[in-house]
């Protein structure tokens, strides 16, 4: 593994959660989500995954493979994919035909990352899982499934039409070592979110490379991180933009329920103590500045996990900063 990779020399990708803002819409949260989509592929940027959460007020991608397709029929060849599909929140069989629709439609396009967790609260967990009563523990199985009915020699009489025989790339997405380990038995892809867990991003990175068998899928590792990247002019501008990611995740902790927030002048004002540790163990990794300081912290960054793909996550109100933030970091990392 190089210790030299340079930011030139690894994939960078989009990670896009449709965010619904105070003064938008549904519907023009989807409008930008289609036009980030289309820059982005302007740009060089590899592929653009969605990701499915449910009873969230700031993220309206809860129907991912329904906007996987809208994306993917609204651009013409950057890949467009899940990050992710809480597998124990579908049937399998669902979920292959869903993704073998999609293969179908946009071929050799079509990601499948999937996570084990609910993506949302327990109260809705238990309305999305209440035929199934899964918890998470049986992903293996799931996972075993659902990669079946991609299979041509299943056996089975029930199938995935479409999805039997189609080669859909599954990823398995983690914040913790379950996945990570999973993922390097057997030989898949990996993702891991720290973008929103950075304490474990190195532990379960080192388990997932440790853990790599060699499958039909992957001969070597081929780990990808999410991460918060908020570019601007000056770095000033770039840490006010930056504090409605922080505002995100504090509604989170206080279960609040709004839609995205403006950006905010001082976020010191609106946090206590405990509130801003907290805010540093989800966020530590974030990376806020111009175009200099950016540049420097994702080379850190890389230096550190040696990641083979970033994804960069940026949630930023106004819609125009969030593309020019994601044409910076393309400048920066792509071009």
């Amino acid at each position: 593994m190089s210790e030299h990779k340079q930011l030139s020399d690894i994939k960078l990708s989009v990670l896009d959660l449709s965010p619904i803002l105070k003064e938008g819409t549904v519907s023009d949260s989807y409008k930008n989500t289609l036009e980030l989509a289309q820059h982005a592929e302007k740009w060089g940027y590899h592929r653009y995954w969605m990701a499915e959460h449910h009873n969230i007020p700031f993220i309206g991608s809860s129907a991912t493979s329904v906007l996987i397709g809208h994306v993917a029929g609204g651009t013409s060849k950057i890949r467009v994919g899940s990050g992710g599909i809480m597998l124990p929140n579908h049937s399998p069989l669902i979920i292959a035909e869903q993704f073998g629709t999609l293969e179908t439609l946009y071929p050799g396009r079509i990601d499948l990352g999937l996570g084990r967790a609910p993506g949302t609260d327990q109260l809705t967990a238990h309305a999305l899982r209440r035929h199934t009563g899964s918890d998470g523990h049986d992903f293996p199985q799931l996972l075993d499934e659902l990669r079946s009915y991609f299979s041509n020699a299943n056996g089975k009489r029930v199938r995935a039409i479409p999805g039997q025989g189609l080669n859909v790339p599954i990823w398995l997405l983690g914040s913790s070592g379950f996945s990570a380990q999973l993922a390097g038995q057997l030989g898949l892809p990996f993702a891991f979110a720290s973008h929103f867990s950075p304490d474990n991003t190195l532990p379960a990175l080192d388990l997932y490379r440790r853990s790599f068998q060699p499958s039909d899928v992957l001969e070597e590792p081929y780990a990808m991180v999410g991460l918060n990247v908020v570019a601007a002019e000056t770095d000033d501008e770039a840490e006010y933009l930056g504090t409605t990611i922080q505002q995100q995740f504090l509604n989170l902790v206080r279960n609040t329920e709004l839609p995205l927030q403006p950006p905010v002048e001082n976020i010191d004002n609106f946090v206590t103590e405990h509130e801003k540790i907290l805010l540093q163990q989800q966020l530590g990794s974030s990376i806020f500045g111009g175009t200099a300081t950016v540049k420097k912290k994702m080379q850190e960054f890389l230096d550190e996990t040696q990641a083979d793909e970033i994804m960069v996550n940026a949630q930023i109100y106004d819609h125009e900063k969030r593309l020019r933030s994601f044409e910076t970091v393309s400048e920066i990392a792509i071009n």
